[in-house]
Protein backbone atom coordinates (compact mmCIF):
# COMPACT_ATOMS: atom_id res chain seq x y z
CA UNK A 1 0.00 0.00 0.00
CA UNK A 2 1.19 3.67 -0.95
CA UNK A 3 -0.08 6.32 1.61
CA UNK A 4 1.68 9.63 0.06
CA UNK A 5 1.04 13.00 2.20
CA UNK A 6 2.37 15.57 -0.71
CA UNK A 7 3.93 18.72 0.70
CA UNK A 8 4.83 21.91 -1.20
CA UNK A 9 7.36 23.76 1.25
CA UNK A 10 9.75 24.78 -1.50
CA UNK A 11 9.69 28.50 -2.53
CA UNK A 12 8.00 29.08 -6.52
CA UNK A 13 6.52 25.54 -6.44
CA UNK A 14 3.77 25.38 -9.37
CA UNK A 15 1.29 22.48 -9.08
CA UNK A 16 -0.14 21.05 -12.46
CA UNK A 17 -2.02 17.42 -13.73
CA UNK A 18 -0.69 15.67 -16.26
CA UNK A 19 -2.53 12.25 -17.37
CA UNK A 20 -3.09 11.07 -13.68
CA UNK A 21 -0.49 12.36 -11.93
CA UNK A 22 -0.03 15.66 -9.86
CA UNK A 23 2.62 17.70 -11.50
CA UNK A 24 4.78 19.53 -8.77
CA UNK A 25 7.53 22.42 -10.87
CA UNK A 26 9.45 25.61 -10.08
CA UNK A 27 9.94 28.53 -12.90
CA UNK A 28 12.78 26.14 -14.26
CA UNK A 29 11.82 22.52 -14.33
CA UNK A 30 9.41 19.75 -13.42
CA UNK A 31 10.63 18.30 -10.19
CA UNK A 32 8.52 15.36 -9.74
CA UNK A 33 5.38 13.79 -10.22
CA UNK A 34 2.56 11.69 -7.99
CA UNK A 35 -0.37 9.53 -9.22
CA UNK A 36 -3.35 10.53 -7.54
CA UNK A 37 -4.95 7.75 -6.38
CA UNK A 38 -1.66 7.39 -4.19
CA UNK A 39 -2.37 10.80 -2.45
CA UNK A 40 -3.52 10.90 1.02
CA UNK A 41 -3.20 14.60 1.67
CA UNK A 42 -2.01 18.07 -0.38
CA UNK A 43 0.40 19.85 2.51
CA UNK A 44 0.66 23.52 1.26
CA UNK A 45 3.41 25.09 3.51
CA UNK A 46 5.38 27.27 0.96
CA UNK A 47 4.01 30.70 1.30
CA UNK A 48 4.00 31.13 -3.18
CA UNK A 49 2.50 27.53 -3.99
CA UNK A 50 0.18 28.45 -6.83
CA UNK A 51 -2.93 25.69 -7.39
CA UNK A 52 -5.80 25.83 -10.27
CA UNK A 53 -9.32 25.24 -9.33
CA UNK A 54 -9.05 21.68 -11.38
CA UNK A 55 -6.77 20.57 -9.07
CA UNK A 56 -8.56 21.22 -6.20
CA UNK A 57 -11.54 20.10 -7.72
CA UNK A 58 -10.24 17.02 -9.01
CA UNK A 59 -8.53 16.84 -5.56
CA UNK A 60 -11.92 16.71 -3.92
CA UNK A 61 -13.01 14.22 -6.26
CA UNK A 62 -10.88 11.90 -5.14
CA UNK A 63 -11.79 12.89 -1.33
CA UNK A 64 -8.24 14.02 -0.79
CA UNK A 65 -7.76 16.89 1.63
CA UNK A 66 -5.88 20.49 1.25
CA UNK A 67 -3.88 21.51 4.56
CA UNK A 68 -2.87 24.89 4.66
CA UNK A 69 -0.23 25.56 7.32
CA UNK A 70 0.89 28.24 9.46
CA UNK A 71 3.88 29.05 11.47
CA UNK A 72 5.32 26.12 12.88
CA UNK A 73 3.82 23.84 10.67
CA UNK A 74 0.20 24.11 12.68
CA UNK A 75 -2.72 23.75 10.27
CA UNK A 76 -5.12 27.17 9.33
CA UNK A 77 -6.96 25.33 7.12
CA UNK A 78 -8.08 22.19 5.47
CA UNK A 79 -10.62 21.87 2.91
CA UNK A 80 -12.62 18.51 2.45
CA UNK A 81 -15.29 17.57 -0.71
CA UNK A 82 -19.30 17.54 0.47
CA UNK A 83 -19.96 14.77 -1.21
CA UNK A 84 -17.86 11.80 -0.74
CA UNK A 85 -20.64 9.28 0.06
CA UNK A 86 -23.67 8.31 -1.37
CA UNK A 87 -25.87 8.38 1.73
CA UNK A 88 -24.30 11.66 3.85
CA UNK A 89 -27.88 13.39 3.82
CA UNK A 90 -29.32 10.50 5.80
CA UNK A 91 -25.86 9.90 7.83
CA UNK A 92 -26.21 13.42 8.37
CA UNK A 93 -29.56 13.54 10.18
CA UNK A 94 -28.52 10.28 12.29
CA UNK A 95 -25.82 12.33 13.66
CA UNK A 96 -28.41 15.24 14.38
CA UNK A 97 -30.54 12.44 15.90
CA UNK A 98 -28.14 10.90 18.14
CA UNK A 99 -28.81 10.82 21.58
CA UNK A 100 -27.04 12.58 24.80
CA UNK A 101 -26.59 9.26 26.19
CA UNK A 102 -25.39 7.43 23.35
CA UNK A 103 -22.79 10.80 22.90
CA UNK A 104 -21.55 9.77 26.16
CA UNK A 105 -20.65 6.14 26.06
CA UNK A 106 -18.87 6.62 22.78
CA UNK A 107 -16.74 9.62 24.46
CA UNK A 108 -16.27 7.42 27.37
CA UNK A 109 -14.84 4.63 25.05
CA UNK A 110 -12.35 7.29 23.60
CA UNK A 111 -11.20 8.56 26.57
CA UNK A 112 -10.37 4.87 27.81
CA UNK A 113 -8.63 3.89 24.75
CA UNK A 114 -6.56 7.20 25.08
CA UNK A 115 -5.43 7.43 28.16
CA UNK A 116 -4.91 3.27 27.84
CA UNK A 117 -2.72 4.22 24.65
CA UNK A 118 -0.66 7.28 27.06
CA UNK A 119 -0.05 4.37 29.42
CA UNK A 120 1.45 2.18 27.10
CA UNK A 121 3.56 4.70 25.77
CA UNK A 122 4.89 5.57 28.84
CA UNK A 123 5.39 2.03 29.79
CA UNK A 124 7.94 1.58 26.52
CA UNK A 125 9.77 5.54 26.10
CA UNK A 126 9.89 6.51 29.99
CA UNK A 127 11.36 5.60 33.06
CA UNK A 128 8.35 6.85 35.28
CA UNK A 129 6.71 3.17 35.39
CA UNK A 130 4.81 4.54 38.69
CA UNK A 131 3.32 6.91 35.99
CA UNK A 132 2.39 4.32 33.47
CA UNK A 133 0.23 2.21 36.43
CA UNK A 134 -1.26 5.67 37.27
CA UNK A 135 -2.91 6.06 34.09
CA UNK A 136 -3.99 2.50 33.65
CA UNK A 137 -6.10 2.71 37.13
CA UNK A 138 -7.36 6.01 35.85
CA UNK A 139 -8.97 3.66 32.64
CA UNK A 140 -11.77 2.42 34.88
CA UNK A 141 -12.63 5.86 36.56
CA UNK A 142 -13.61 7.36 33.64
CA UNK A 143 -17.06 7.82 33.63
CA UNK A 144 -19.72 8.20 30.60
CA UNK A 145 -19.16 11.26 29.11
CA UNK A 146 -16.48 11.90 31.37
CA UNK A 147 -17.99 14.50 33.67
CA UNK A 148 -14.88 14.39 36.10
CA UNK A 149 -12.34 15.04 32.95
CA UNK A 150 -10.12 12.54 33.91
CA UNK A 151 -8.76 13.07 30.17
CA UNK A 152 -7.47 16.54 31.21
CA UNK A 153 -5.81 14.64 35.04
CA UNK A 154 -4.34 12.19 33.07
CA UNK A 155 -2.41 14.36 29.98
CA UNK A 156 -1.13 16.43 32.86
CA UNK A 157 0.73 13.56 34.08
CA UNK A 158 1.39 11.77 30.60
CA UNK A 159 3.16 14.69 29.04
CA UNK A 160 5.12 15.52 32.26
CA UNK A 161 6.33 11.40 32.42
CA UNK A 162 7.10 11.64 28.72
CA UNK A 163 8.87 14.84 27.94
CA UNK A 164 9.95 15.98 31.28
CA UNK A 165 8.44 18.60 33.71
CA UNK A 166 9.48 21.24 32.13
CA UNK A 167 7.59 20.40 28.60
CA UNK A 168 4.57 22.67 27.72
CA UNK A 169 2.32 22.00 24.59
CA UNK A 170 2.79 25.31 23.10
CA UNK A 171 1.60 24.67 19.54
CA UNK A 172 4.02 28.28 18.52
CA UNK A 173 7.36 27.10 19.57
CA UNK A 174 10.12 25.29 17.21
CA UNK A 175 11.20 22.23 19.77
CA UNK A 176 9.19 18.99 20.17
CA UNK A 177 5.94 21.23 19.29
CA UNK A 178 6.50 21.66 15.83
CA UNK A 179 7.32 17.82 14.95
CA UNK A 180 4.17 17.42 17.16
CA UNK A 181 2.21 19.94 15.10
CA UNK A 182 3.69 18.03 11.47
CA UNK A 183 2.52 14.74 13.41
CA UNK A 184 -1.20 15.70 14.27
CA UNK A 185 -1.53 17.34 10.86
CA UNK A 186 -0.46 14.62 8.85
CA UNK A 187 -3.07 12.52 11.33
CA UNK A 188 -5.90 14.62 10.74
CA UNK A 189 -6.00 15.06 7.44
CA UNK A 190 -5.82 10.90 7.62
CA UNK A 191 -8.79 11.26 9.72
CA UNK A 192 -10.54 13.83 8.05
CA UNK A 193 -10.73 11.40 4.74
CA UNK A 194 -11.93 8.68 6.99
CA UNK A 195 -14.48 10.54 8.32
CA UNK A 196 -15.93 12.03 5.03
CA UNK A 197 -15.49 8.98 2.63
CA UNK A 198 -17.60 7.46 5.43
CA UNK A 199 -20.17 9.93 4.66
CA UNK A 200 -19.84 11.34 8.45
CA UNK A 201 -19.98 15.21 8.72
CA UNK A 202 -17.19 16.27 10.05
CA UNK A 203 -18.21 19.31 11.81
CA UNK A 204 -20.83 17.50 14.18
CA UNK A 205 -18.32 15.87 16.91
CA UNK A 206 -19.08 13.28 19.90
CA UNK A 207 -17.60 15.37 22.60
CA UNK A 208 -16.10 18.45 20.87
CA UNK A 209 -18.55 21.54 20.25
CA UNK A 210 -16.84 24.39 18.83
CA UNK A 211 -18.45 26.33 16.71
CA UNK A 212 -15.40 27.65 14.98
CA UNK A 213 -14.06 24.32 14.57
CA UNK A 214 -15.74 22.48 11.49
CA UNK A 215 -13.62 18.75 12.42
CA UNK A 216 -14.92 18.47 15.91
CA UNK A 217 -15.44 14.84 14.59
CA UNK A 218 -12.13 14.49 13.06
CA UNK A 219 -10.67 15.55 16.66
CA UNK A 220 -12.74 12.98 18.19
CA UNK A 221 -11.64 10.08 16.09
CA UNK A 222 -7.86 11.14 16.65
CA UNK A 223 -7.27 11.20 20.05
CA UNK A 224 -6.84 7.61 20.78
CA UNK A 225 -4.14 7.92 17.93
CA UNK A 226 -2.11 11.12 18.82
CA UNK A 227 0.36 8.87 21.17
CA UNK A 228 1.23 7.10 18.77
CA UNK A 229 2.63 10.39 17.15
CA UNK A 230 3.92 11.74 20.57
CA UNK A 231 6.05 8.24 20.89
CA UNK A 232 7.68 8.93 16.95
CA UNK A 233 8.47 12.23 18.19
CA UNK A 234 10.26 11.47 21.22
CA UNK A 235 12.40 8.78 19.22
CA UNK A 236 12.96 11.58 16.87
CA UNK A 237 14.00 13.98 19.32
CA UNK A 238 16.09 11.31 20.99
CA UNK A 239 17.78 10.62 17.84
CA UNK A 240 18.33 14.31 17.62
CA UNK A 241 20.98 14.71 20.55
CA UNK A 242 23.54 16.32 18.37
CA UNK A 243 21.52 19.36 17.62
CA UNK A 244 18.10 20.15 16.45
CA UNK A 245 17.94 21.44 12.96
CA UNK A 246 14.18 21.95 12.35
CA UNK A 247 11.76 19.67 10.54
CA UNK A 248 14.07 18.47 7.97
CA UNK A 249 12.85 16.09 4.96
CA UNK A 250 14.18 13.17 6.40
CA UNK A 251 12.22 13.58 9.83
CA UNK A 252 9.09 14.58 7.73
CA UNK A 253 9.02 11.45 6.17
CA UNK A 254 9.38 9.94 9.45
CA UNK A 255 6.37 11.41 10.79
CA UNK A 256 4.06 10.52 7.14
CA UNK A 257 5.35 6.94 8.00
CA UNK A 258 3.09 6.70 10.75
CA UNK A 259 0.40 6.31 8.71
CA UNK A 260 1.82 2.73 7.58
CA UNK A 261 2.98 1.58 11.00
CA UNK A 262 0.95 -1.44 11.72
CA UNK A 263 -1.29 -2.25 14.76
CA UNK A 264 -3.50 -5.11 15.59
CA UNK A 265 -6.78 -4.98 14.74
CA UNK A 266 -9.41 -7.78 14.86
CA UNK A 267 -8.50 -9.02 11.79
CA UNK A 268 -4.53 -8.80 12.34
CA UNK A 269 -2.00 -6.68 11.46
CA UNK A 270 -3.26 -3.57 9.54
CA UNK A 271 -1.55 0.10 8.37
CA UNK A 272 -2.61 2.80 11.11
CA UNK A 273 -4.30 4.80 7.78
CA UNK A 274 -6.88 1.57 7.53
CA UNK A 275 -7.51 1.10 11.82
CA UNK A 276 -8.38 4.42 10.99
CA UNK A 277 -10.72 3.85 8.68
CA UNK A 278 -12.22 0.76 10.25
CA UNK A 279 -12.95 3.33 13.52
CA UNK A 280 -14.37 6.05 11.14
CA UNK A 281 -17.00 3.07 9.97
CA UNK A 282 -17.29 2.18 13.27
CA UNK A 283 -18.37 5.13 14.98
CA UNK A 284 -20.88 5.86 11.84
CA UNK A 285 -22.62 1.99 12.33
CA UNK A 286 -22.23 3.07 16.31
CA UNK A 287 -24.90 6.44 15.17
CA UNK A 288 -26.89 4.35 13.01
CA UNK A 289 -27.41 1.77 15.16
CA UNK A 290 -27.42 3.93 18.49
CA UNK A 291 -25.17 1.62 20.49
CA UNK A 292 -21.55 1.06 21.04
CA UNK A 293 -19.67 -0.63 18.55
CA UNK A 294 -16.66 1.24 18.04
CA UNK A 295 -13.71 -1.05 16.99
CA UNK A 296 -10.09 0.00 18.41
CA UNK A 297 -6.86 -1.28 17.25
CA UNK A 298 -4.31 -2.49 19.78
CA UNK A 299 -0.86 -0.57 19.65
CA UNK A 300 1.44 -2.60 18.05
CA UNK A 301 4.14 -4.29 20.63
CA UNK A 302 7.89 -5.44 19.34
CA UNK A 303 10.25 -4.06 17.39
CA UNK A 304 8.08 -1.86 15.15
CA UNK A 305 6.99 1.67 16.30
CA UNK A 306 6.36 1.75 19.76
Amino acid sequence: MVANIVEISEANSHLSLYRGFLKISDKEQEKGRVPLDDIVALILSAPDAMLSKMIIATLAERNIPVIICGRNWHPLSLTLPVHSHHETAGILFDQIEMSAALRKRLWQSFVREKITNQAKILSRHSDEAAASQKLMAMVGLVRSGDPDNREAHAAQLYWSALMGRGFRRDTGTNDQNALLNYGYTILRAATARAVCGTGLHPALGIHHRNRKNPFCLVDDIMEPFRPLVDALVIQIWRDCQNGYDGLTPDIKRRLVGILLQDQEGERGASPLINCIGRLAVSVKESIQQGENKLLFPKLADGGRLL
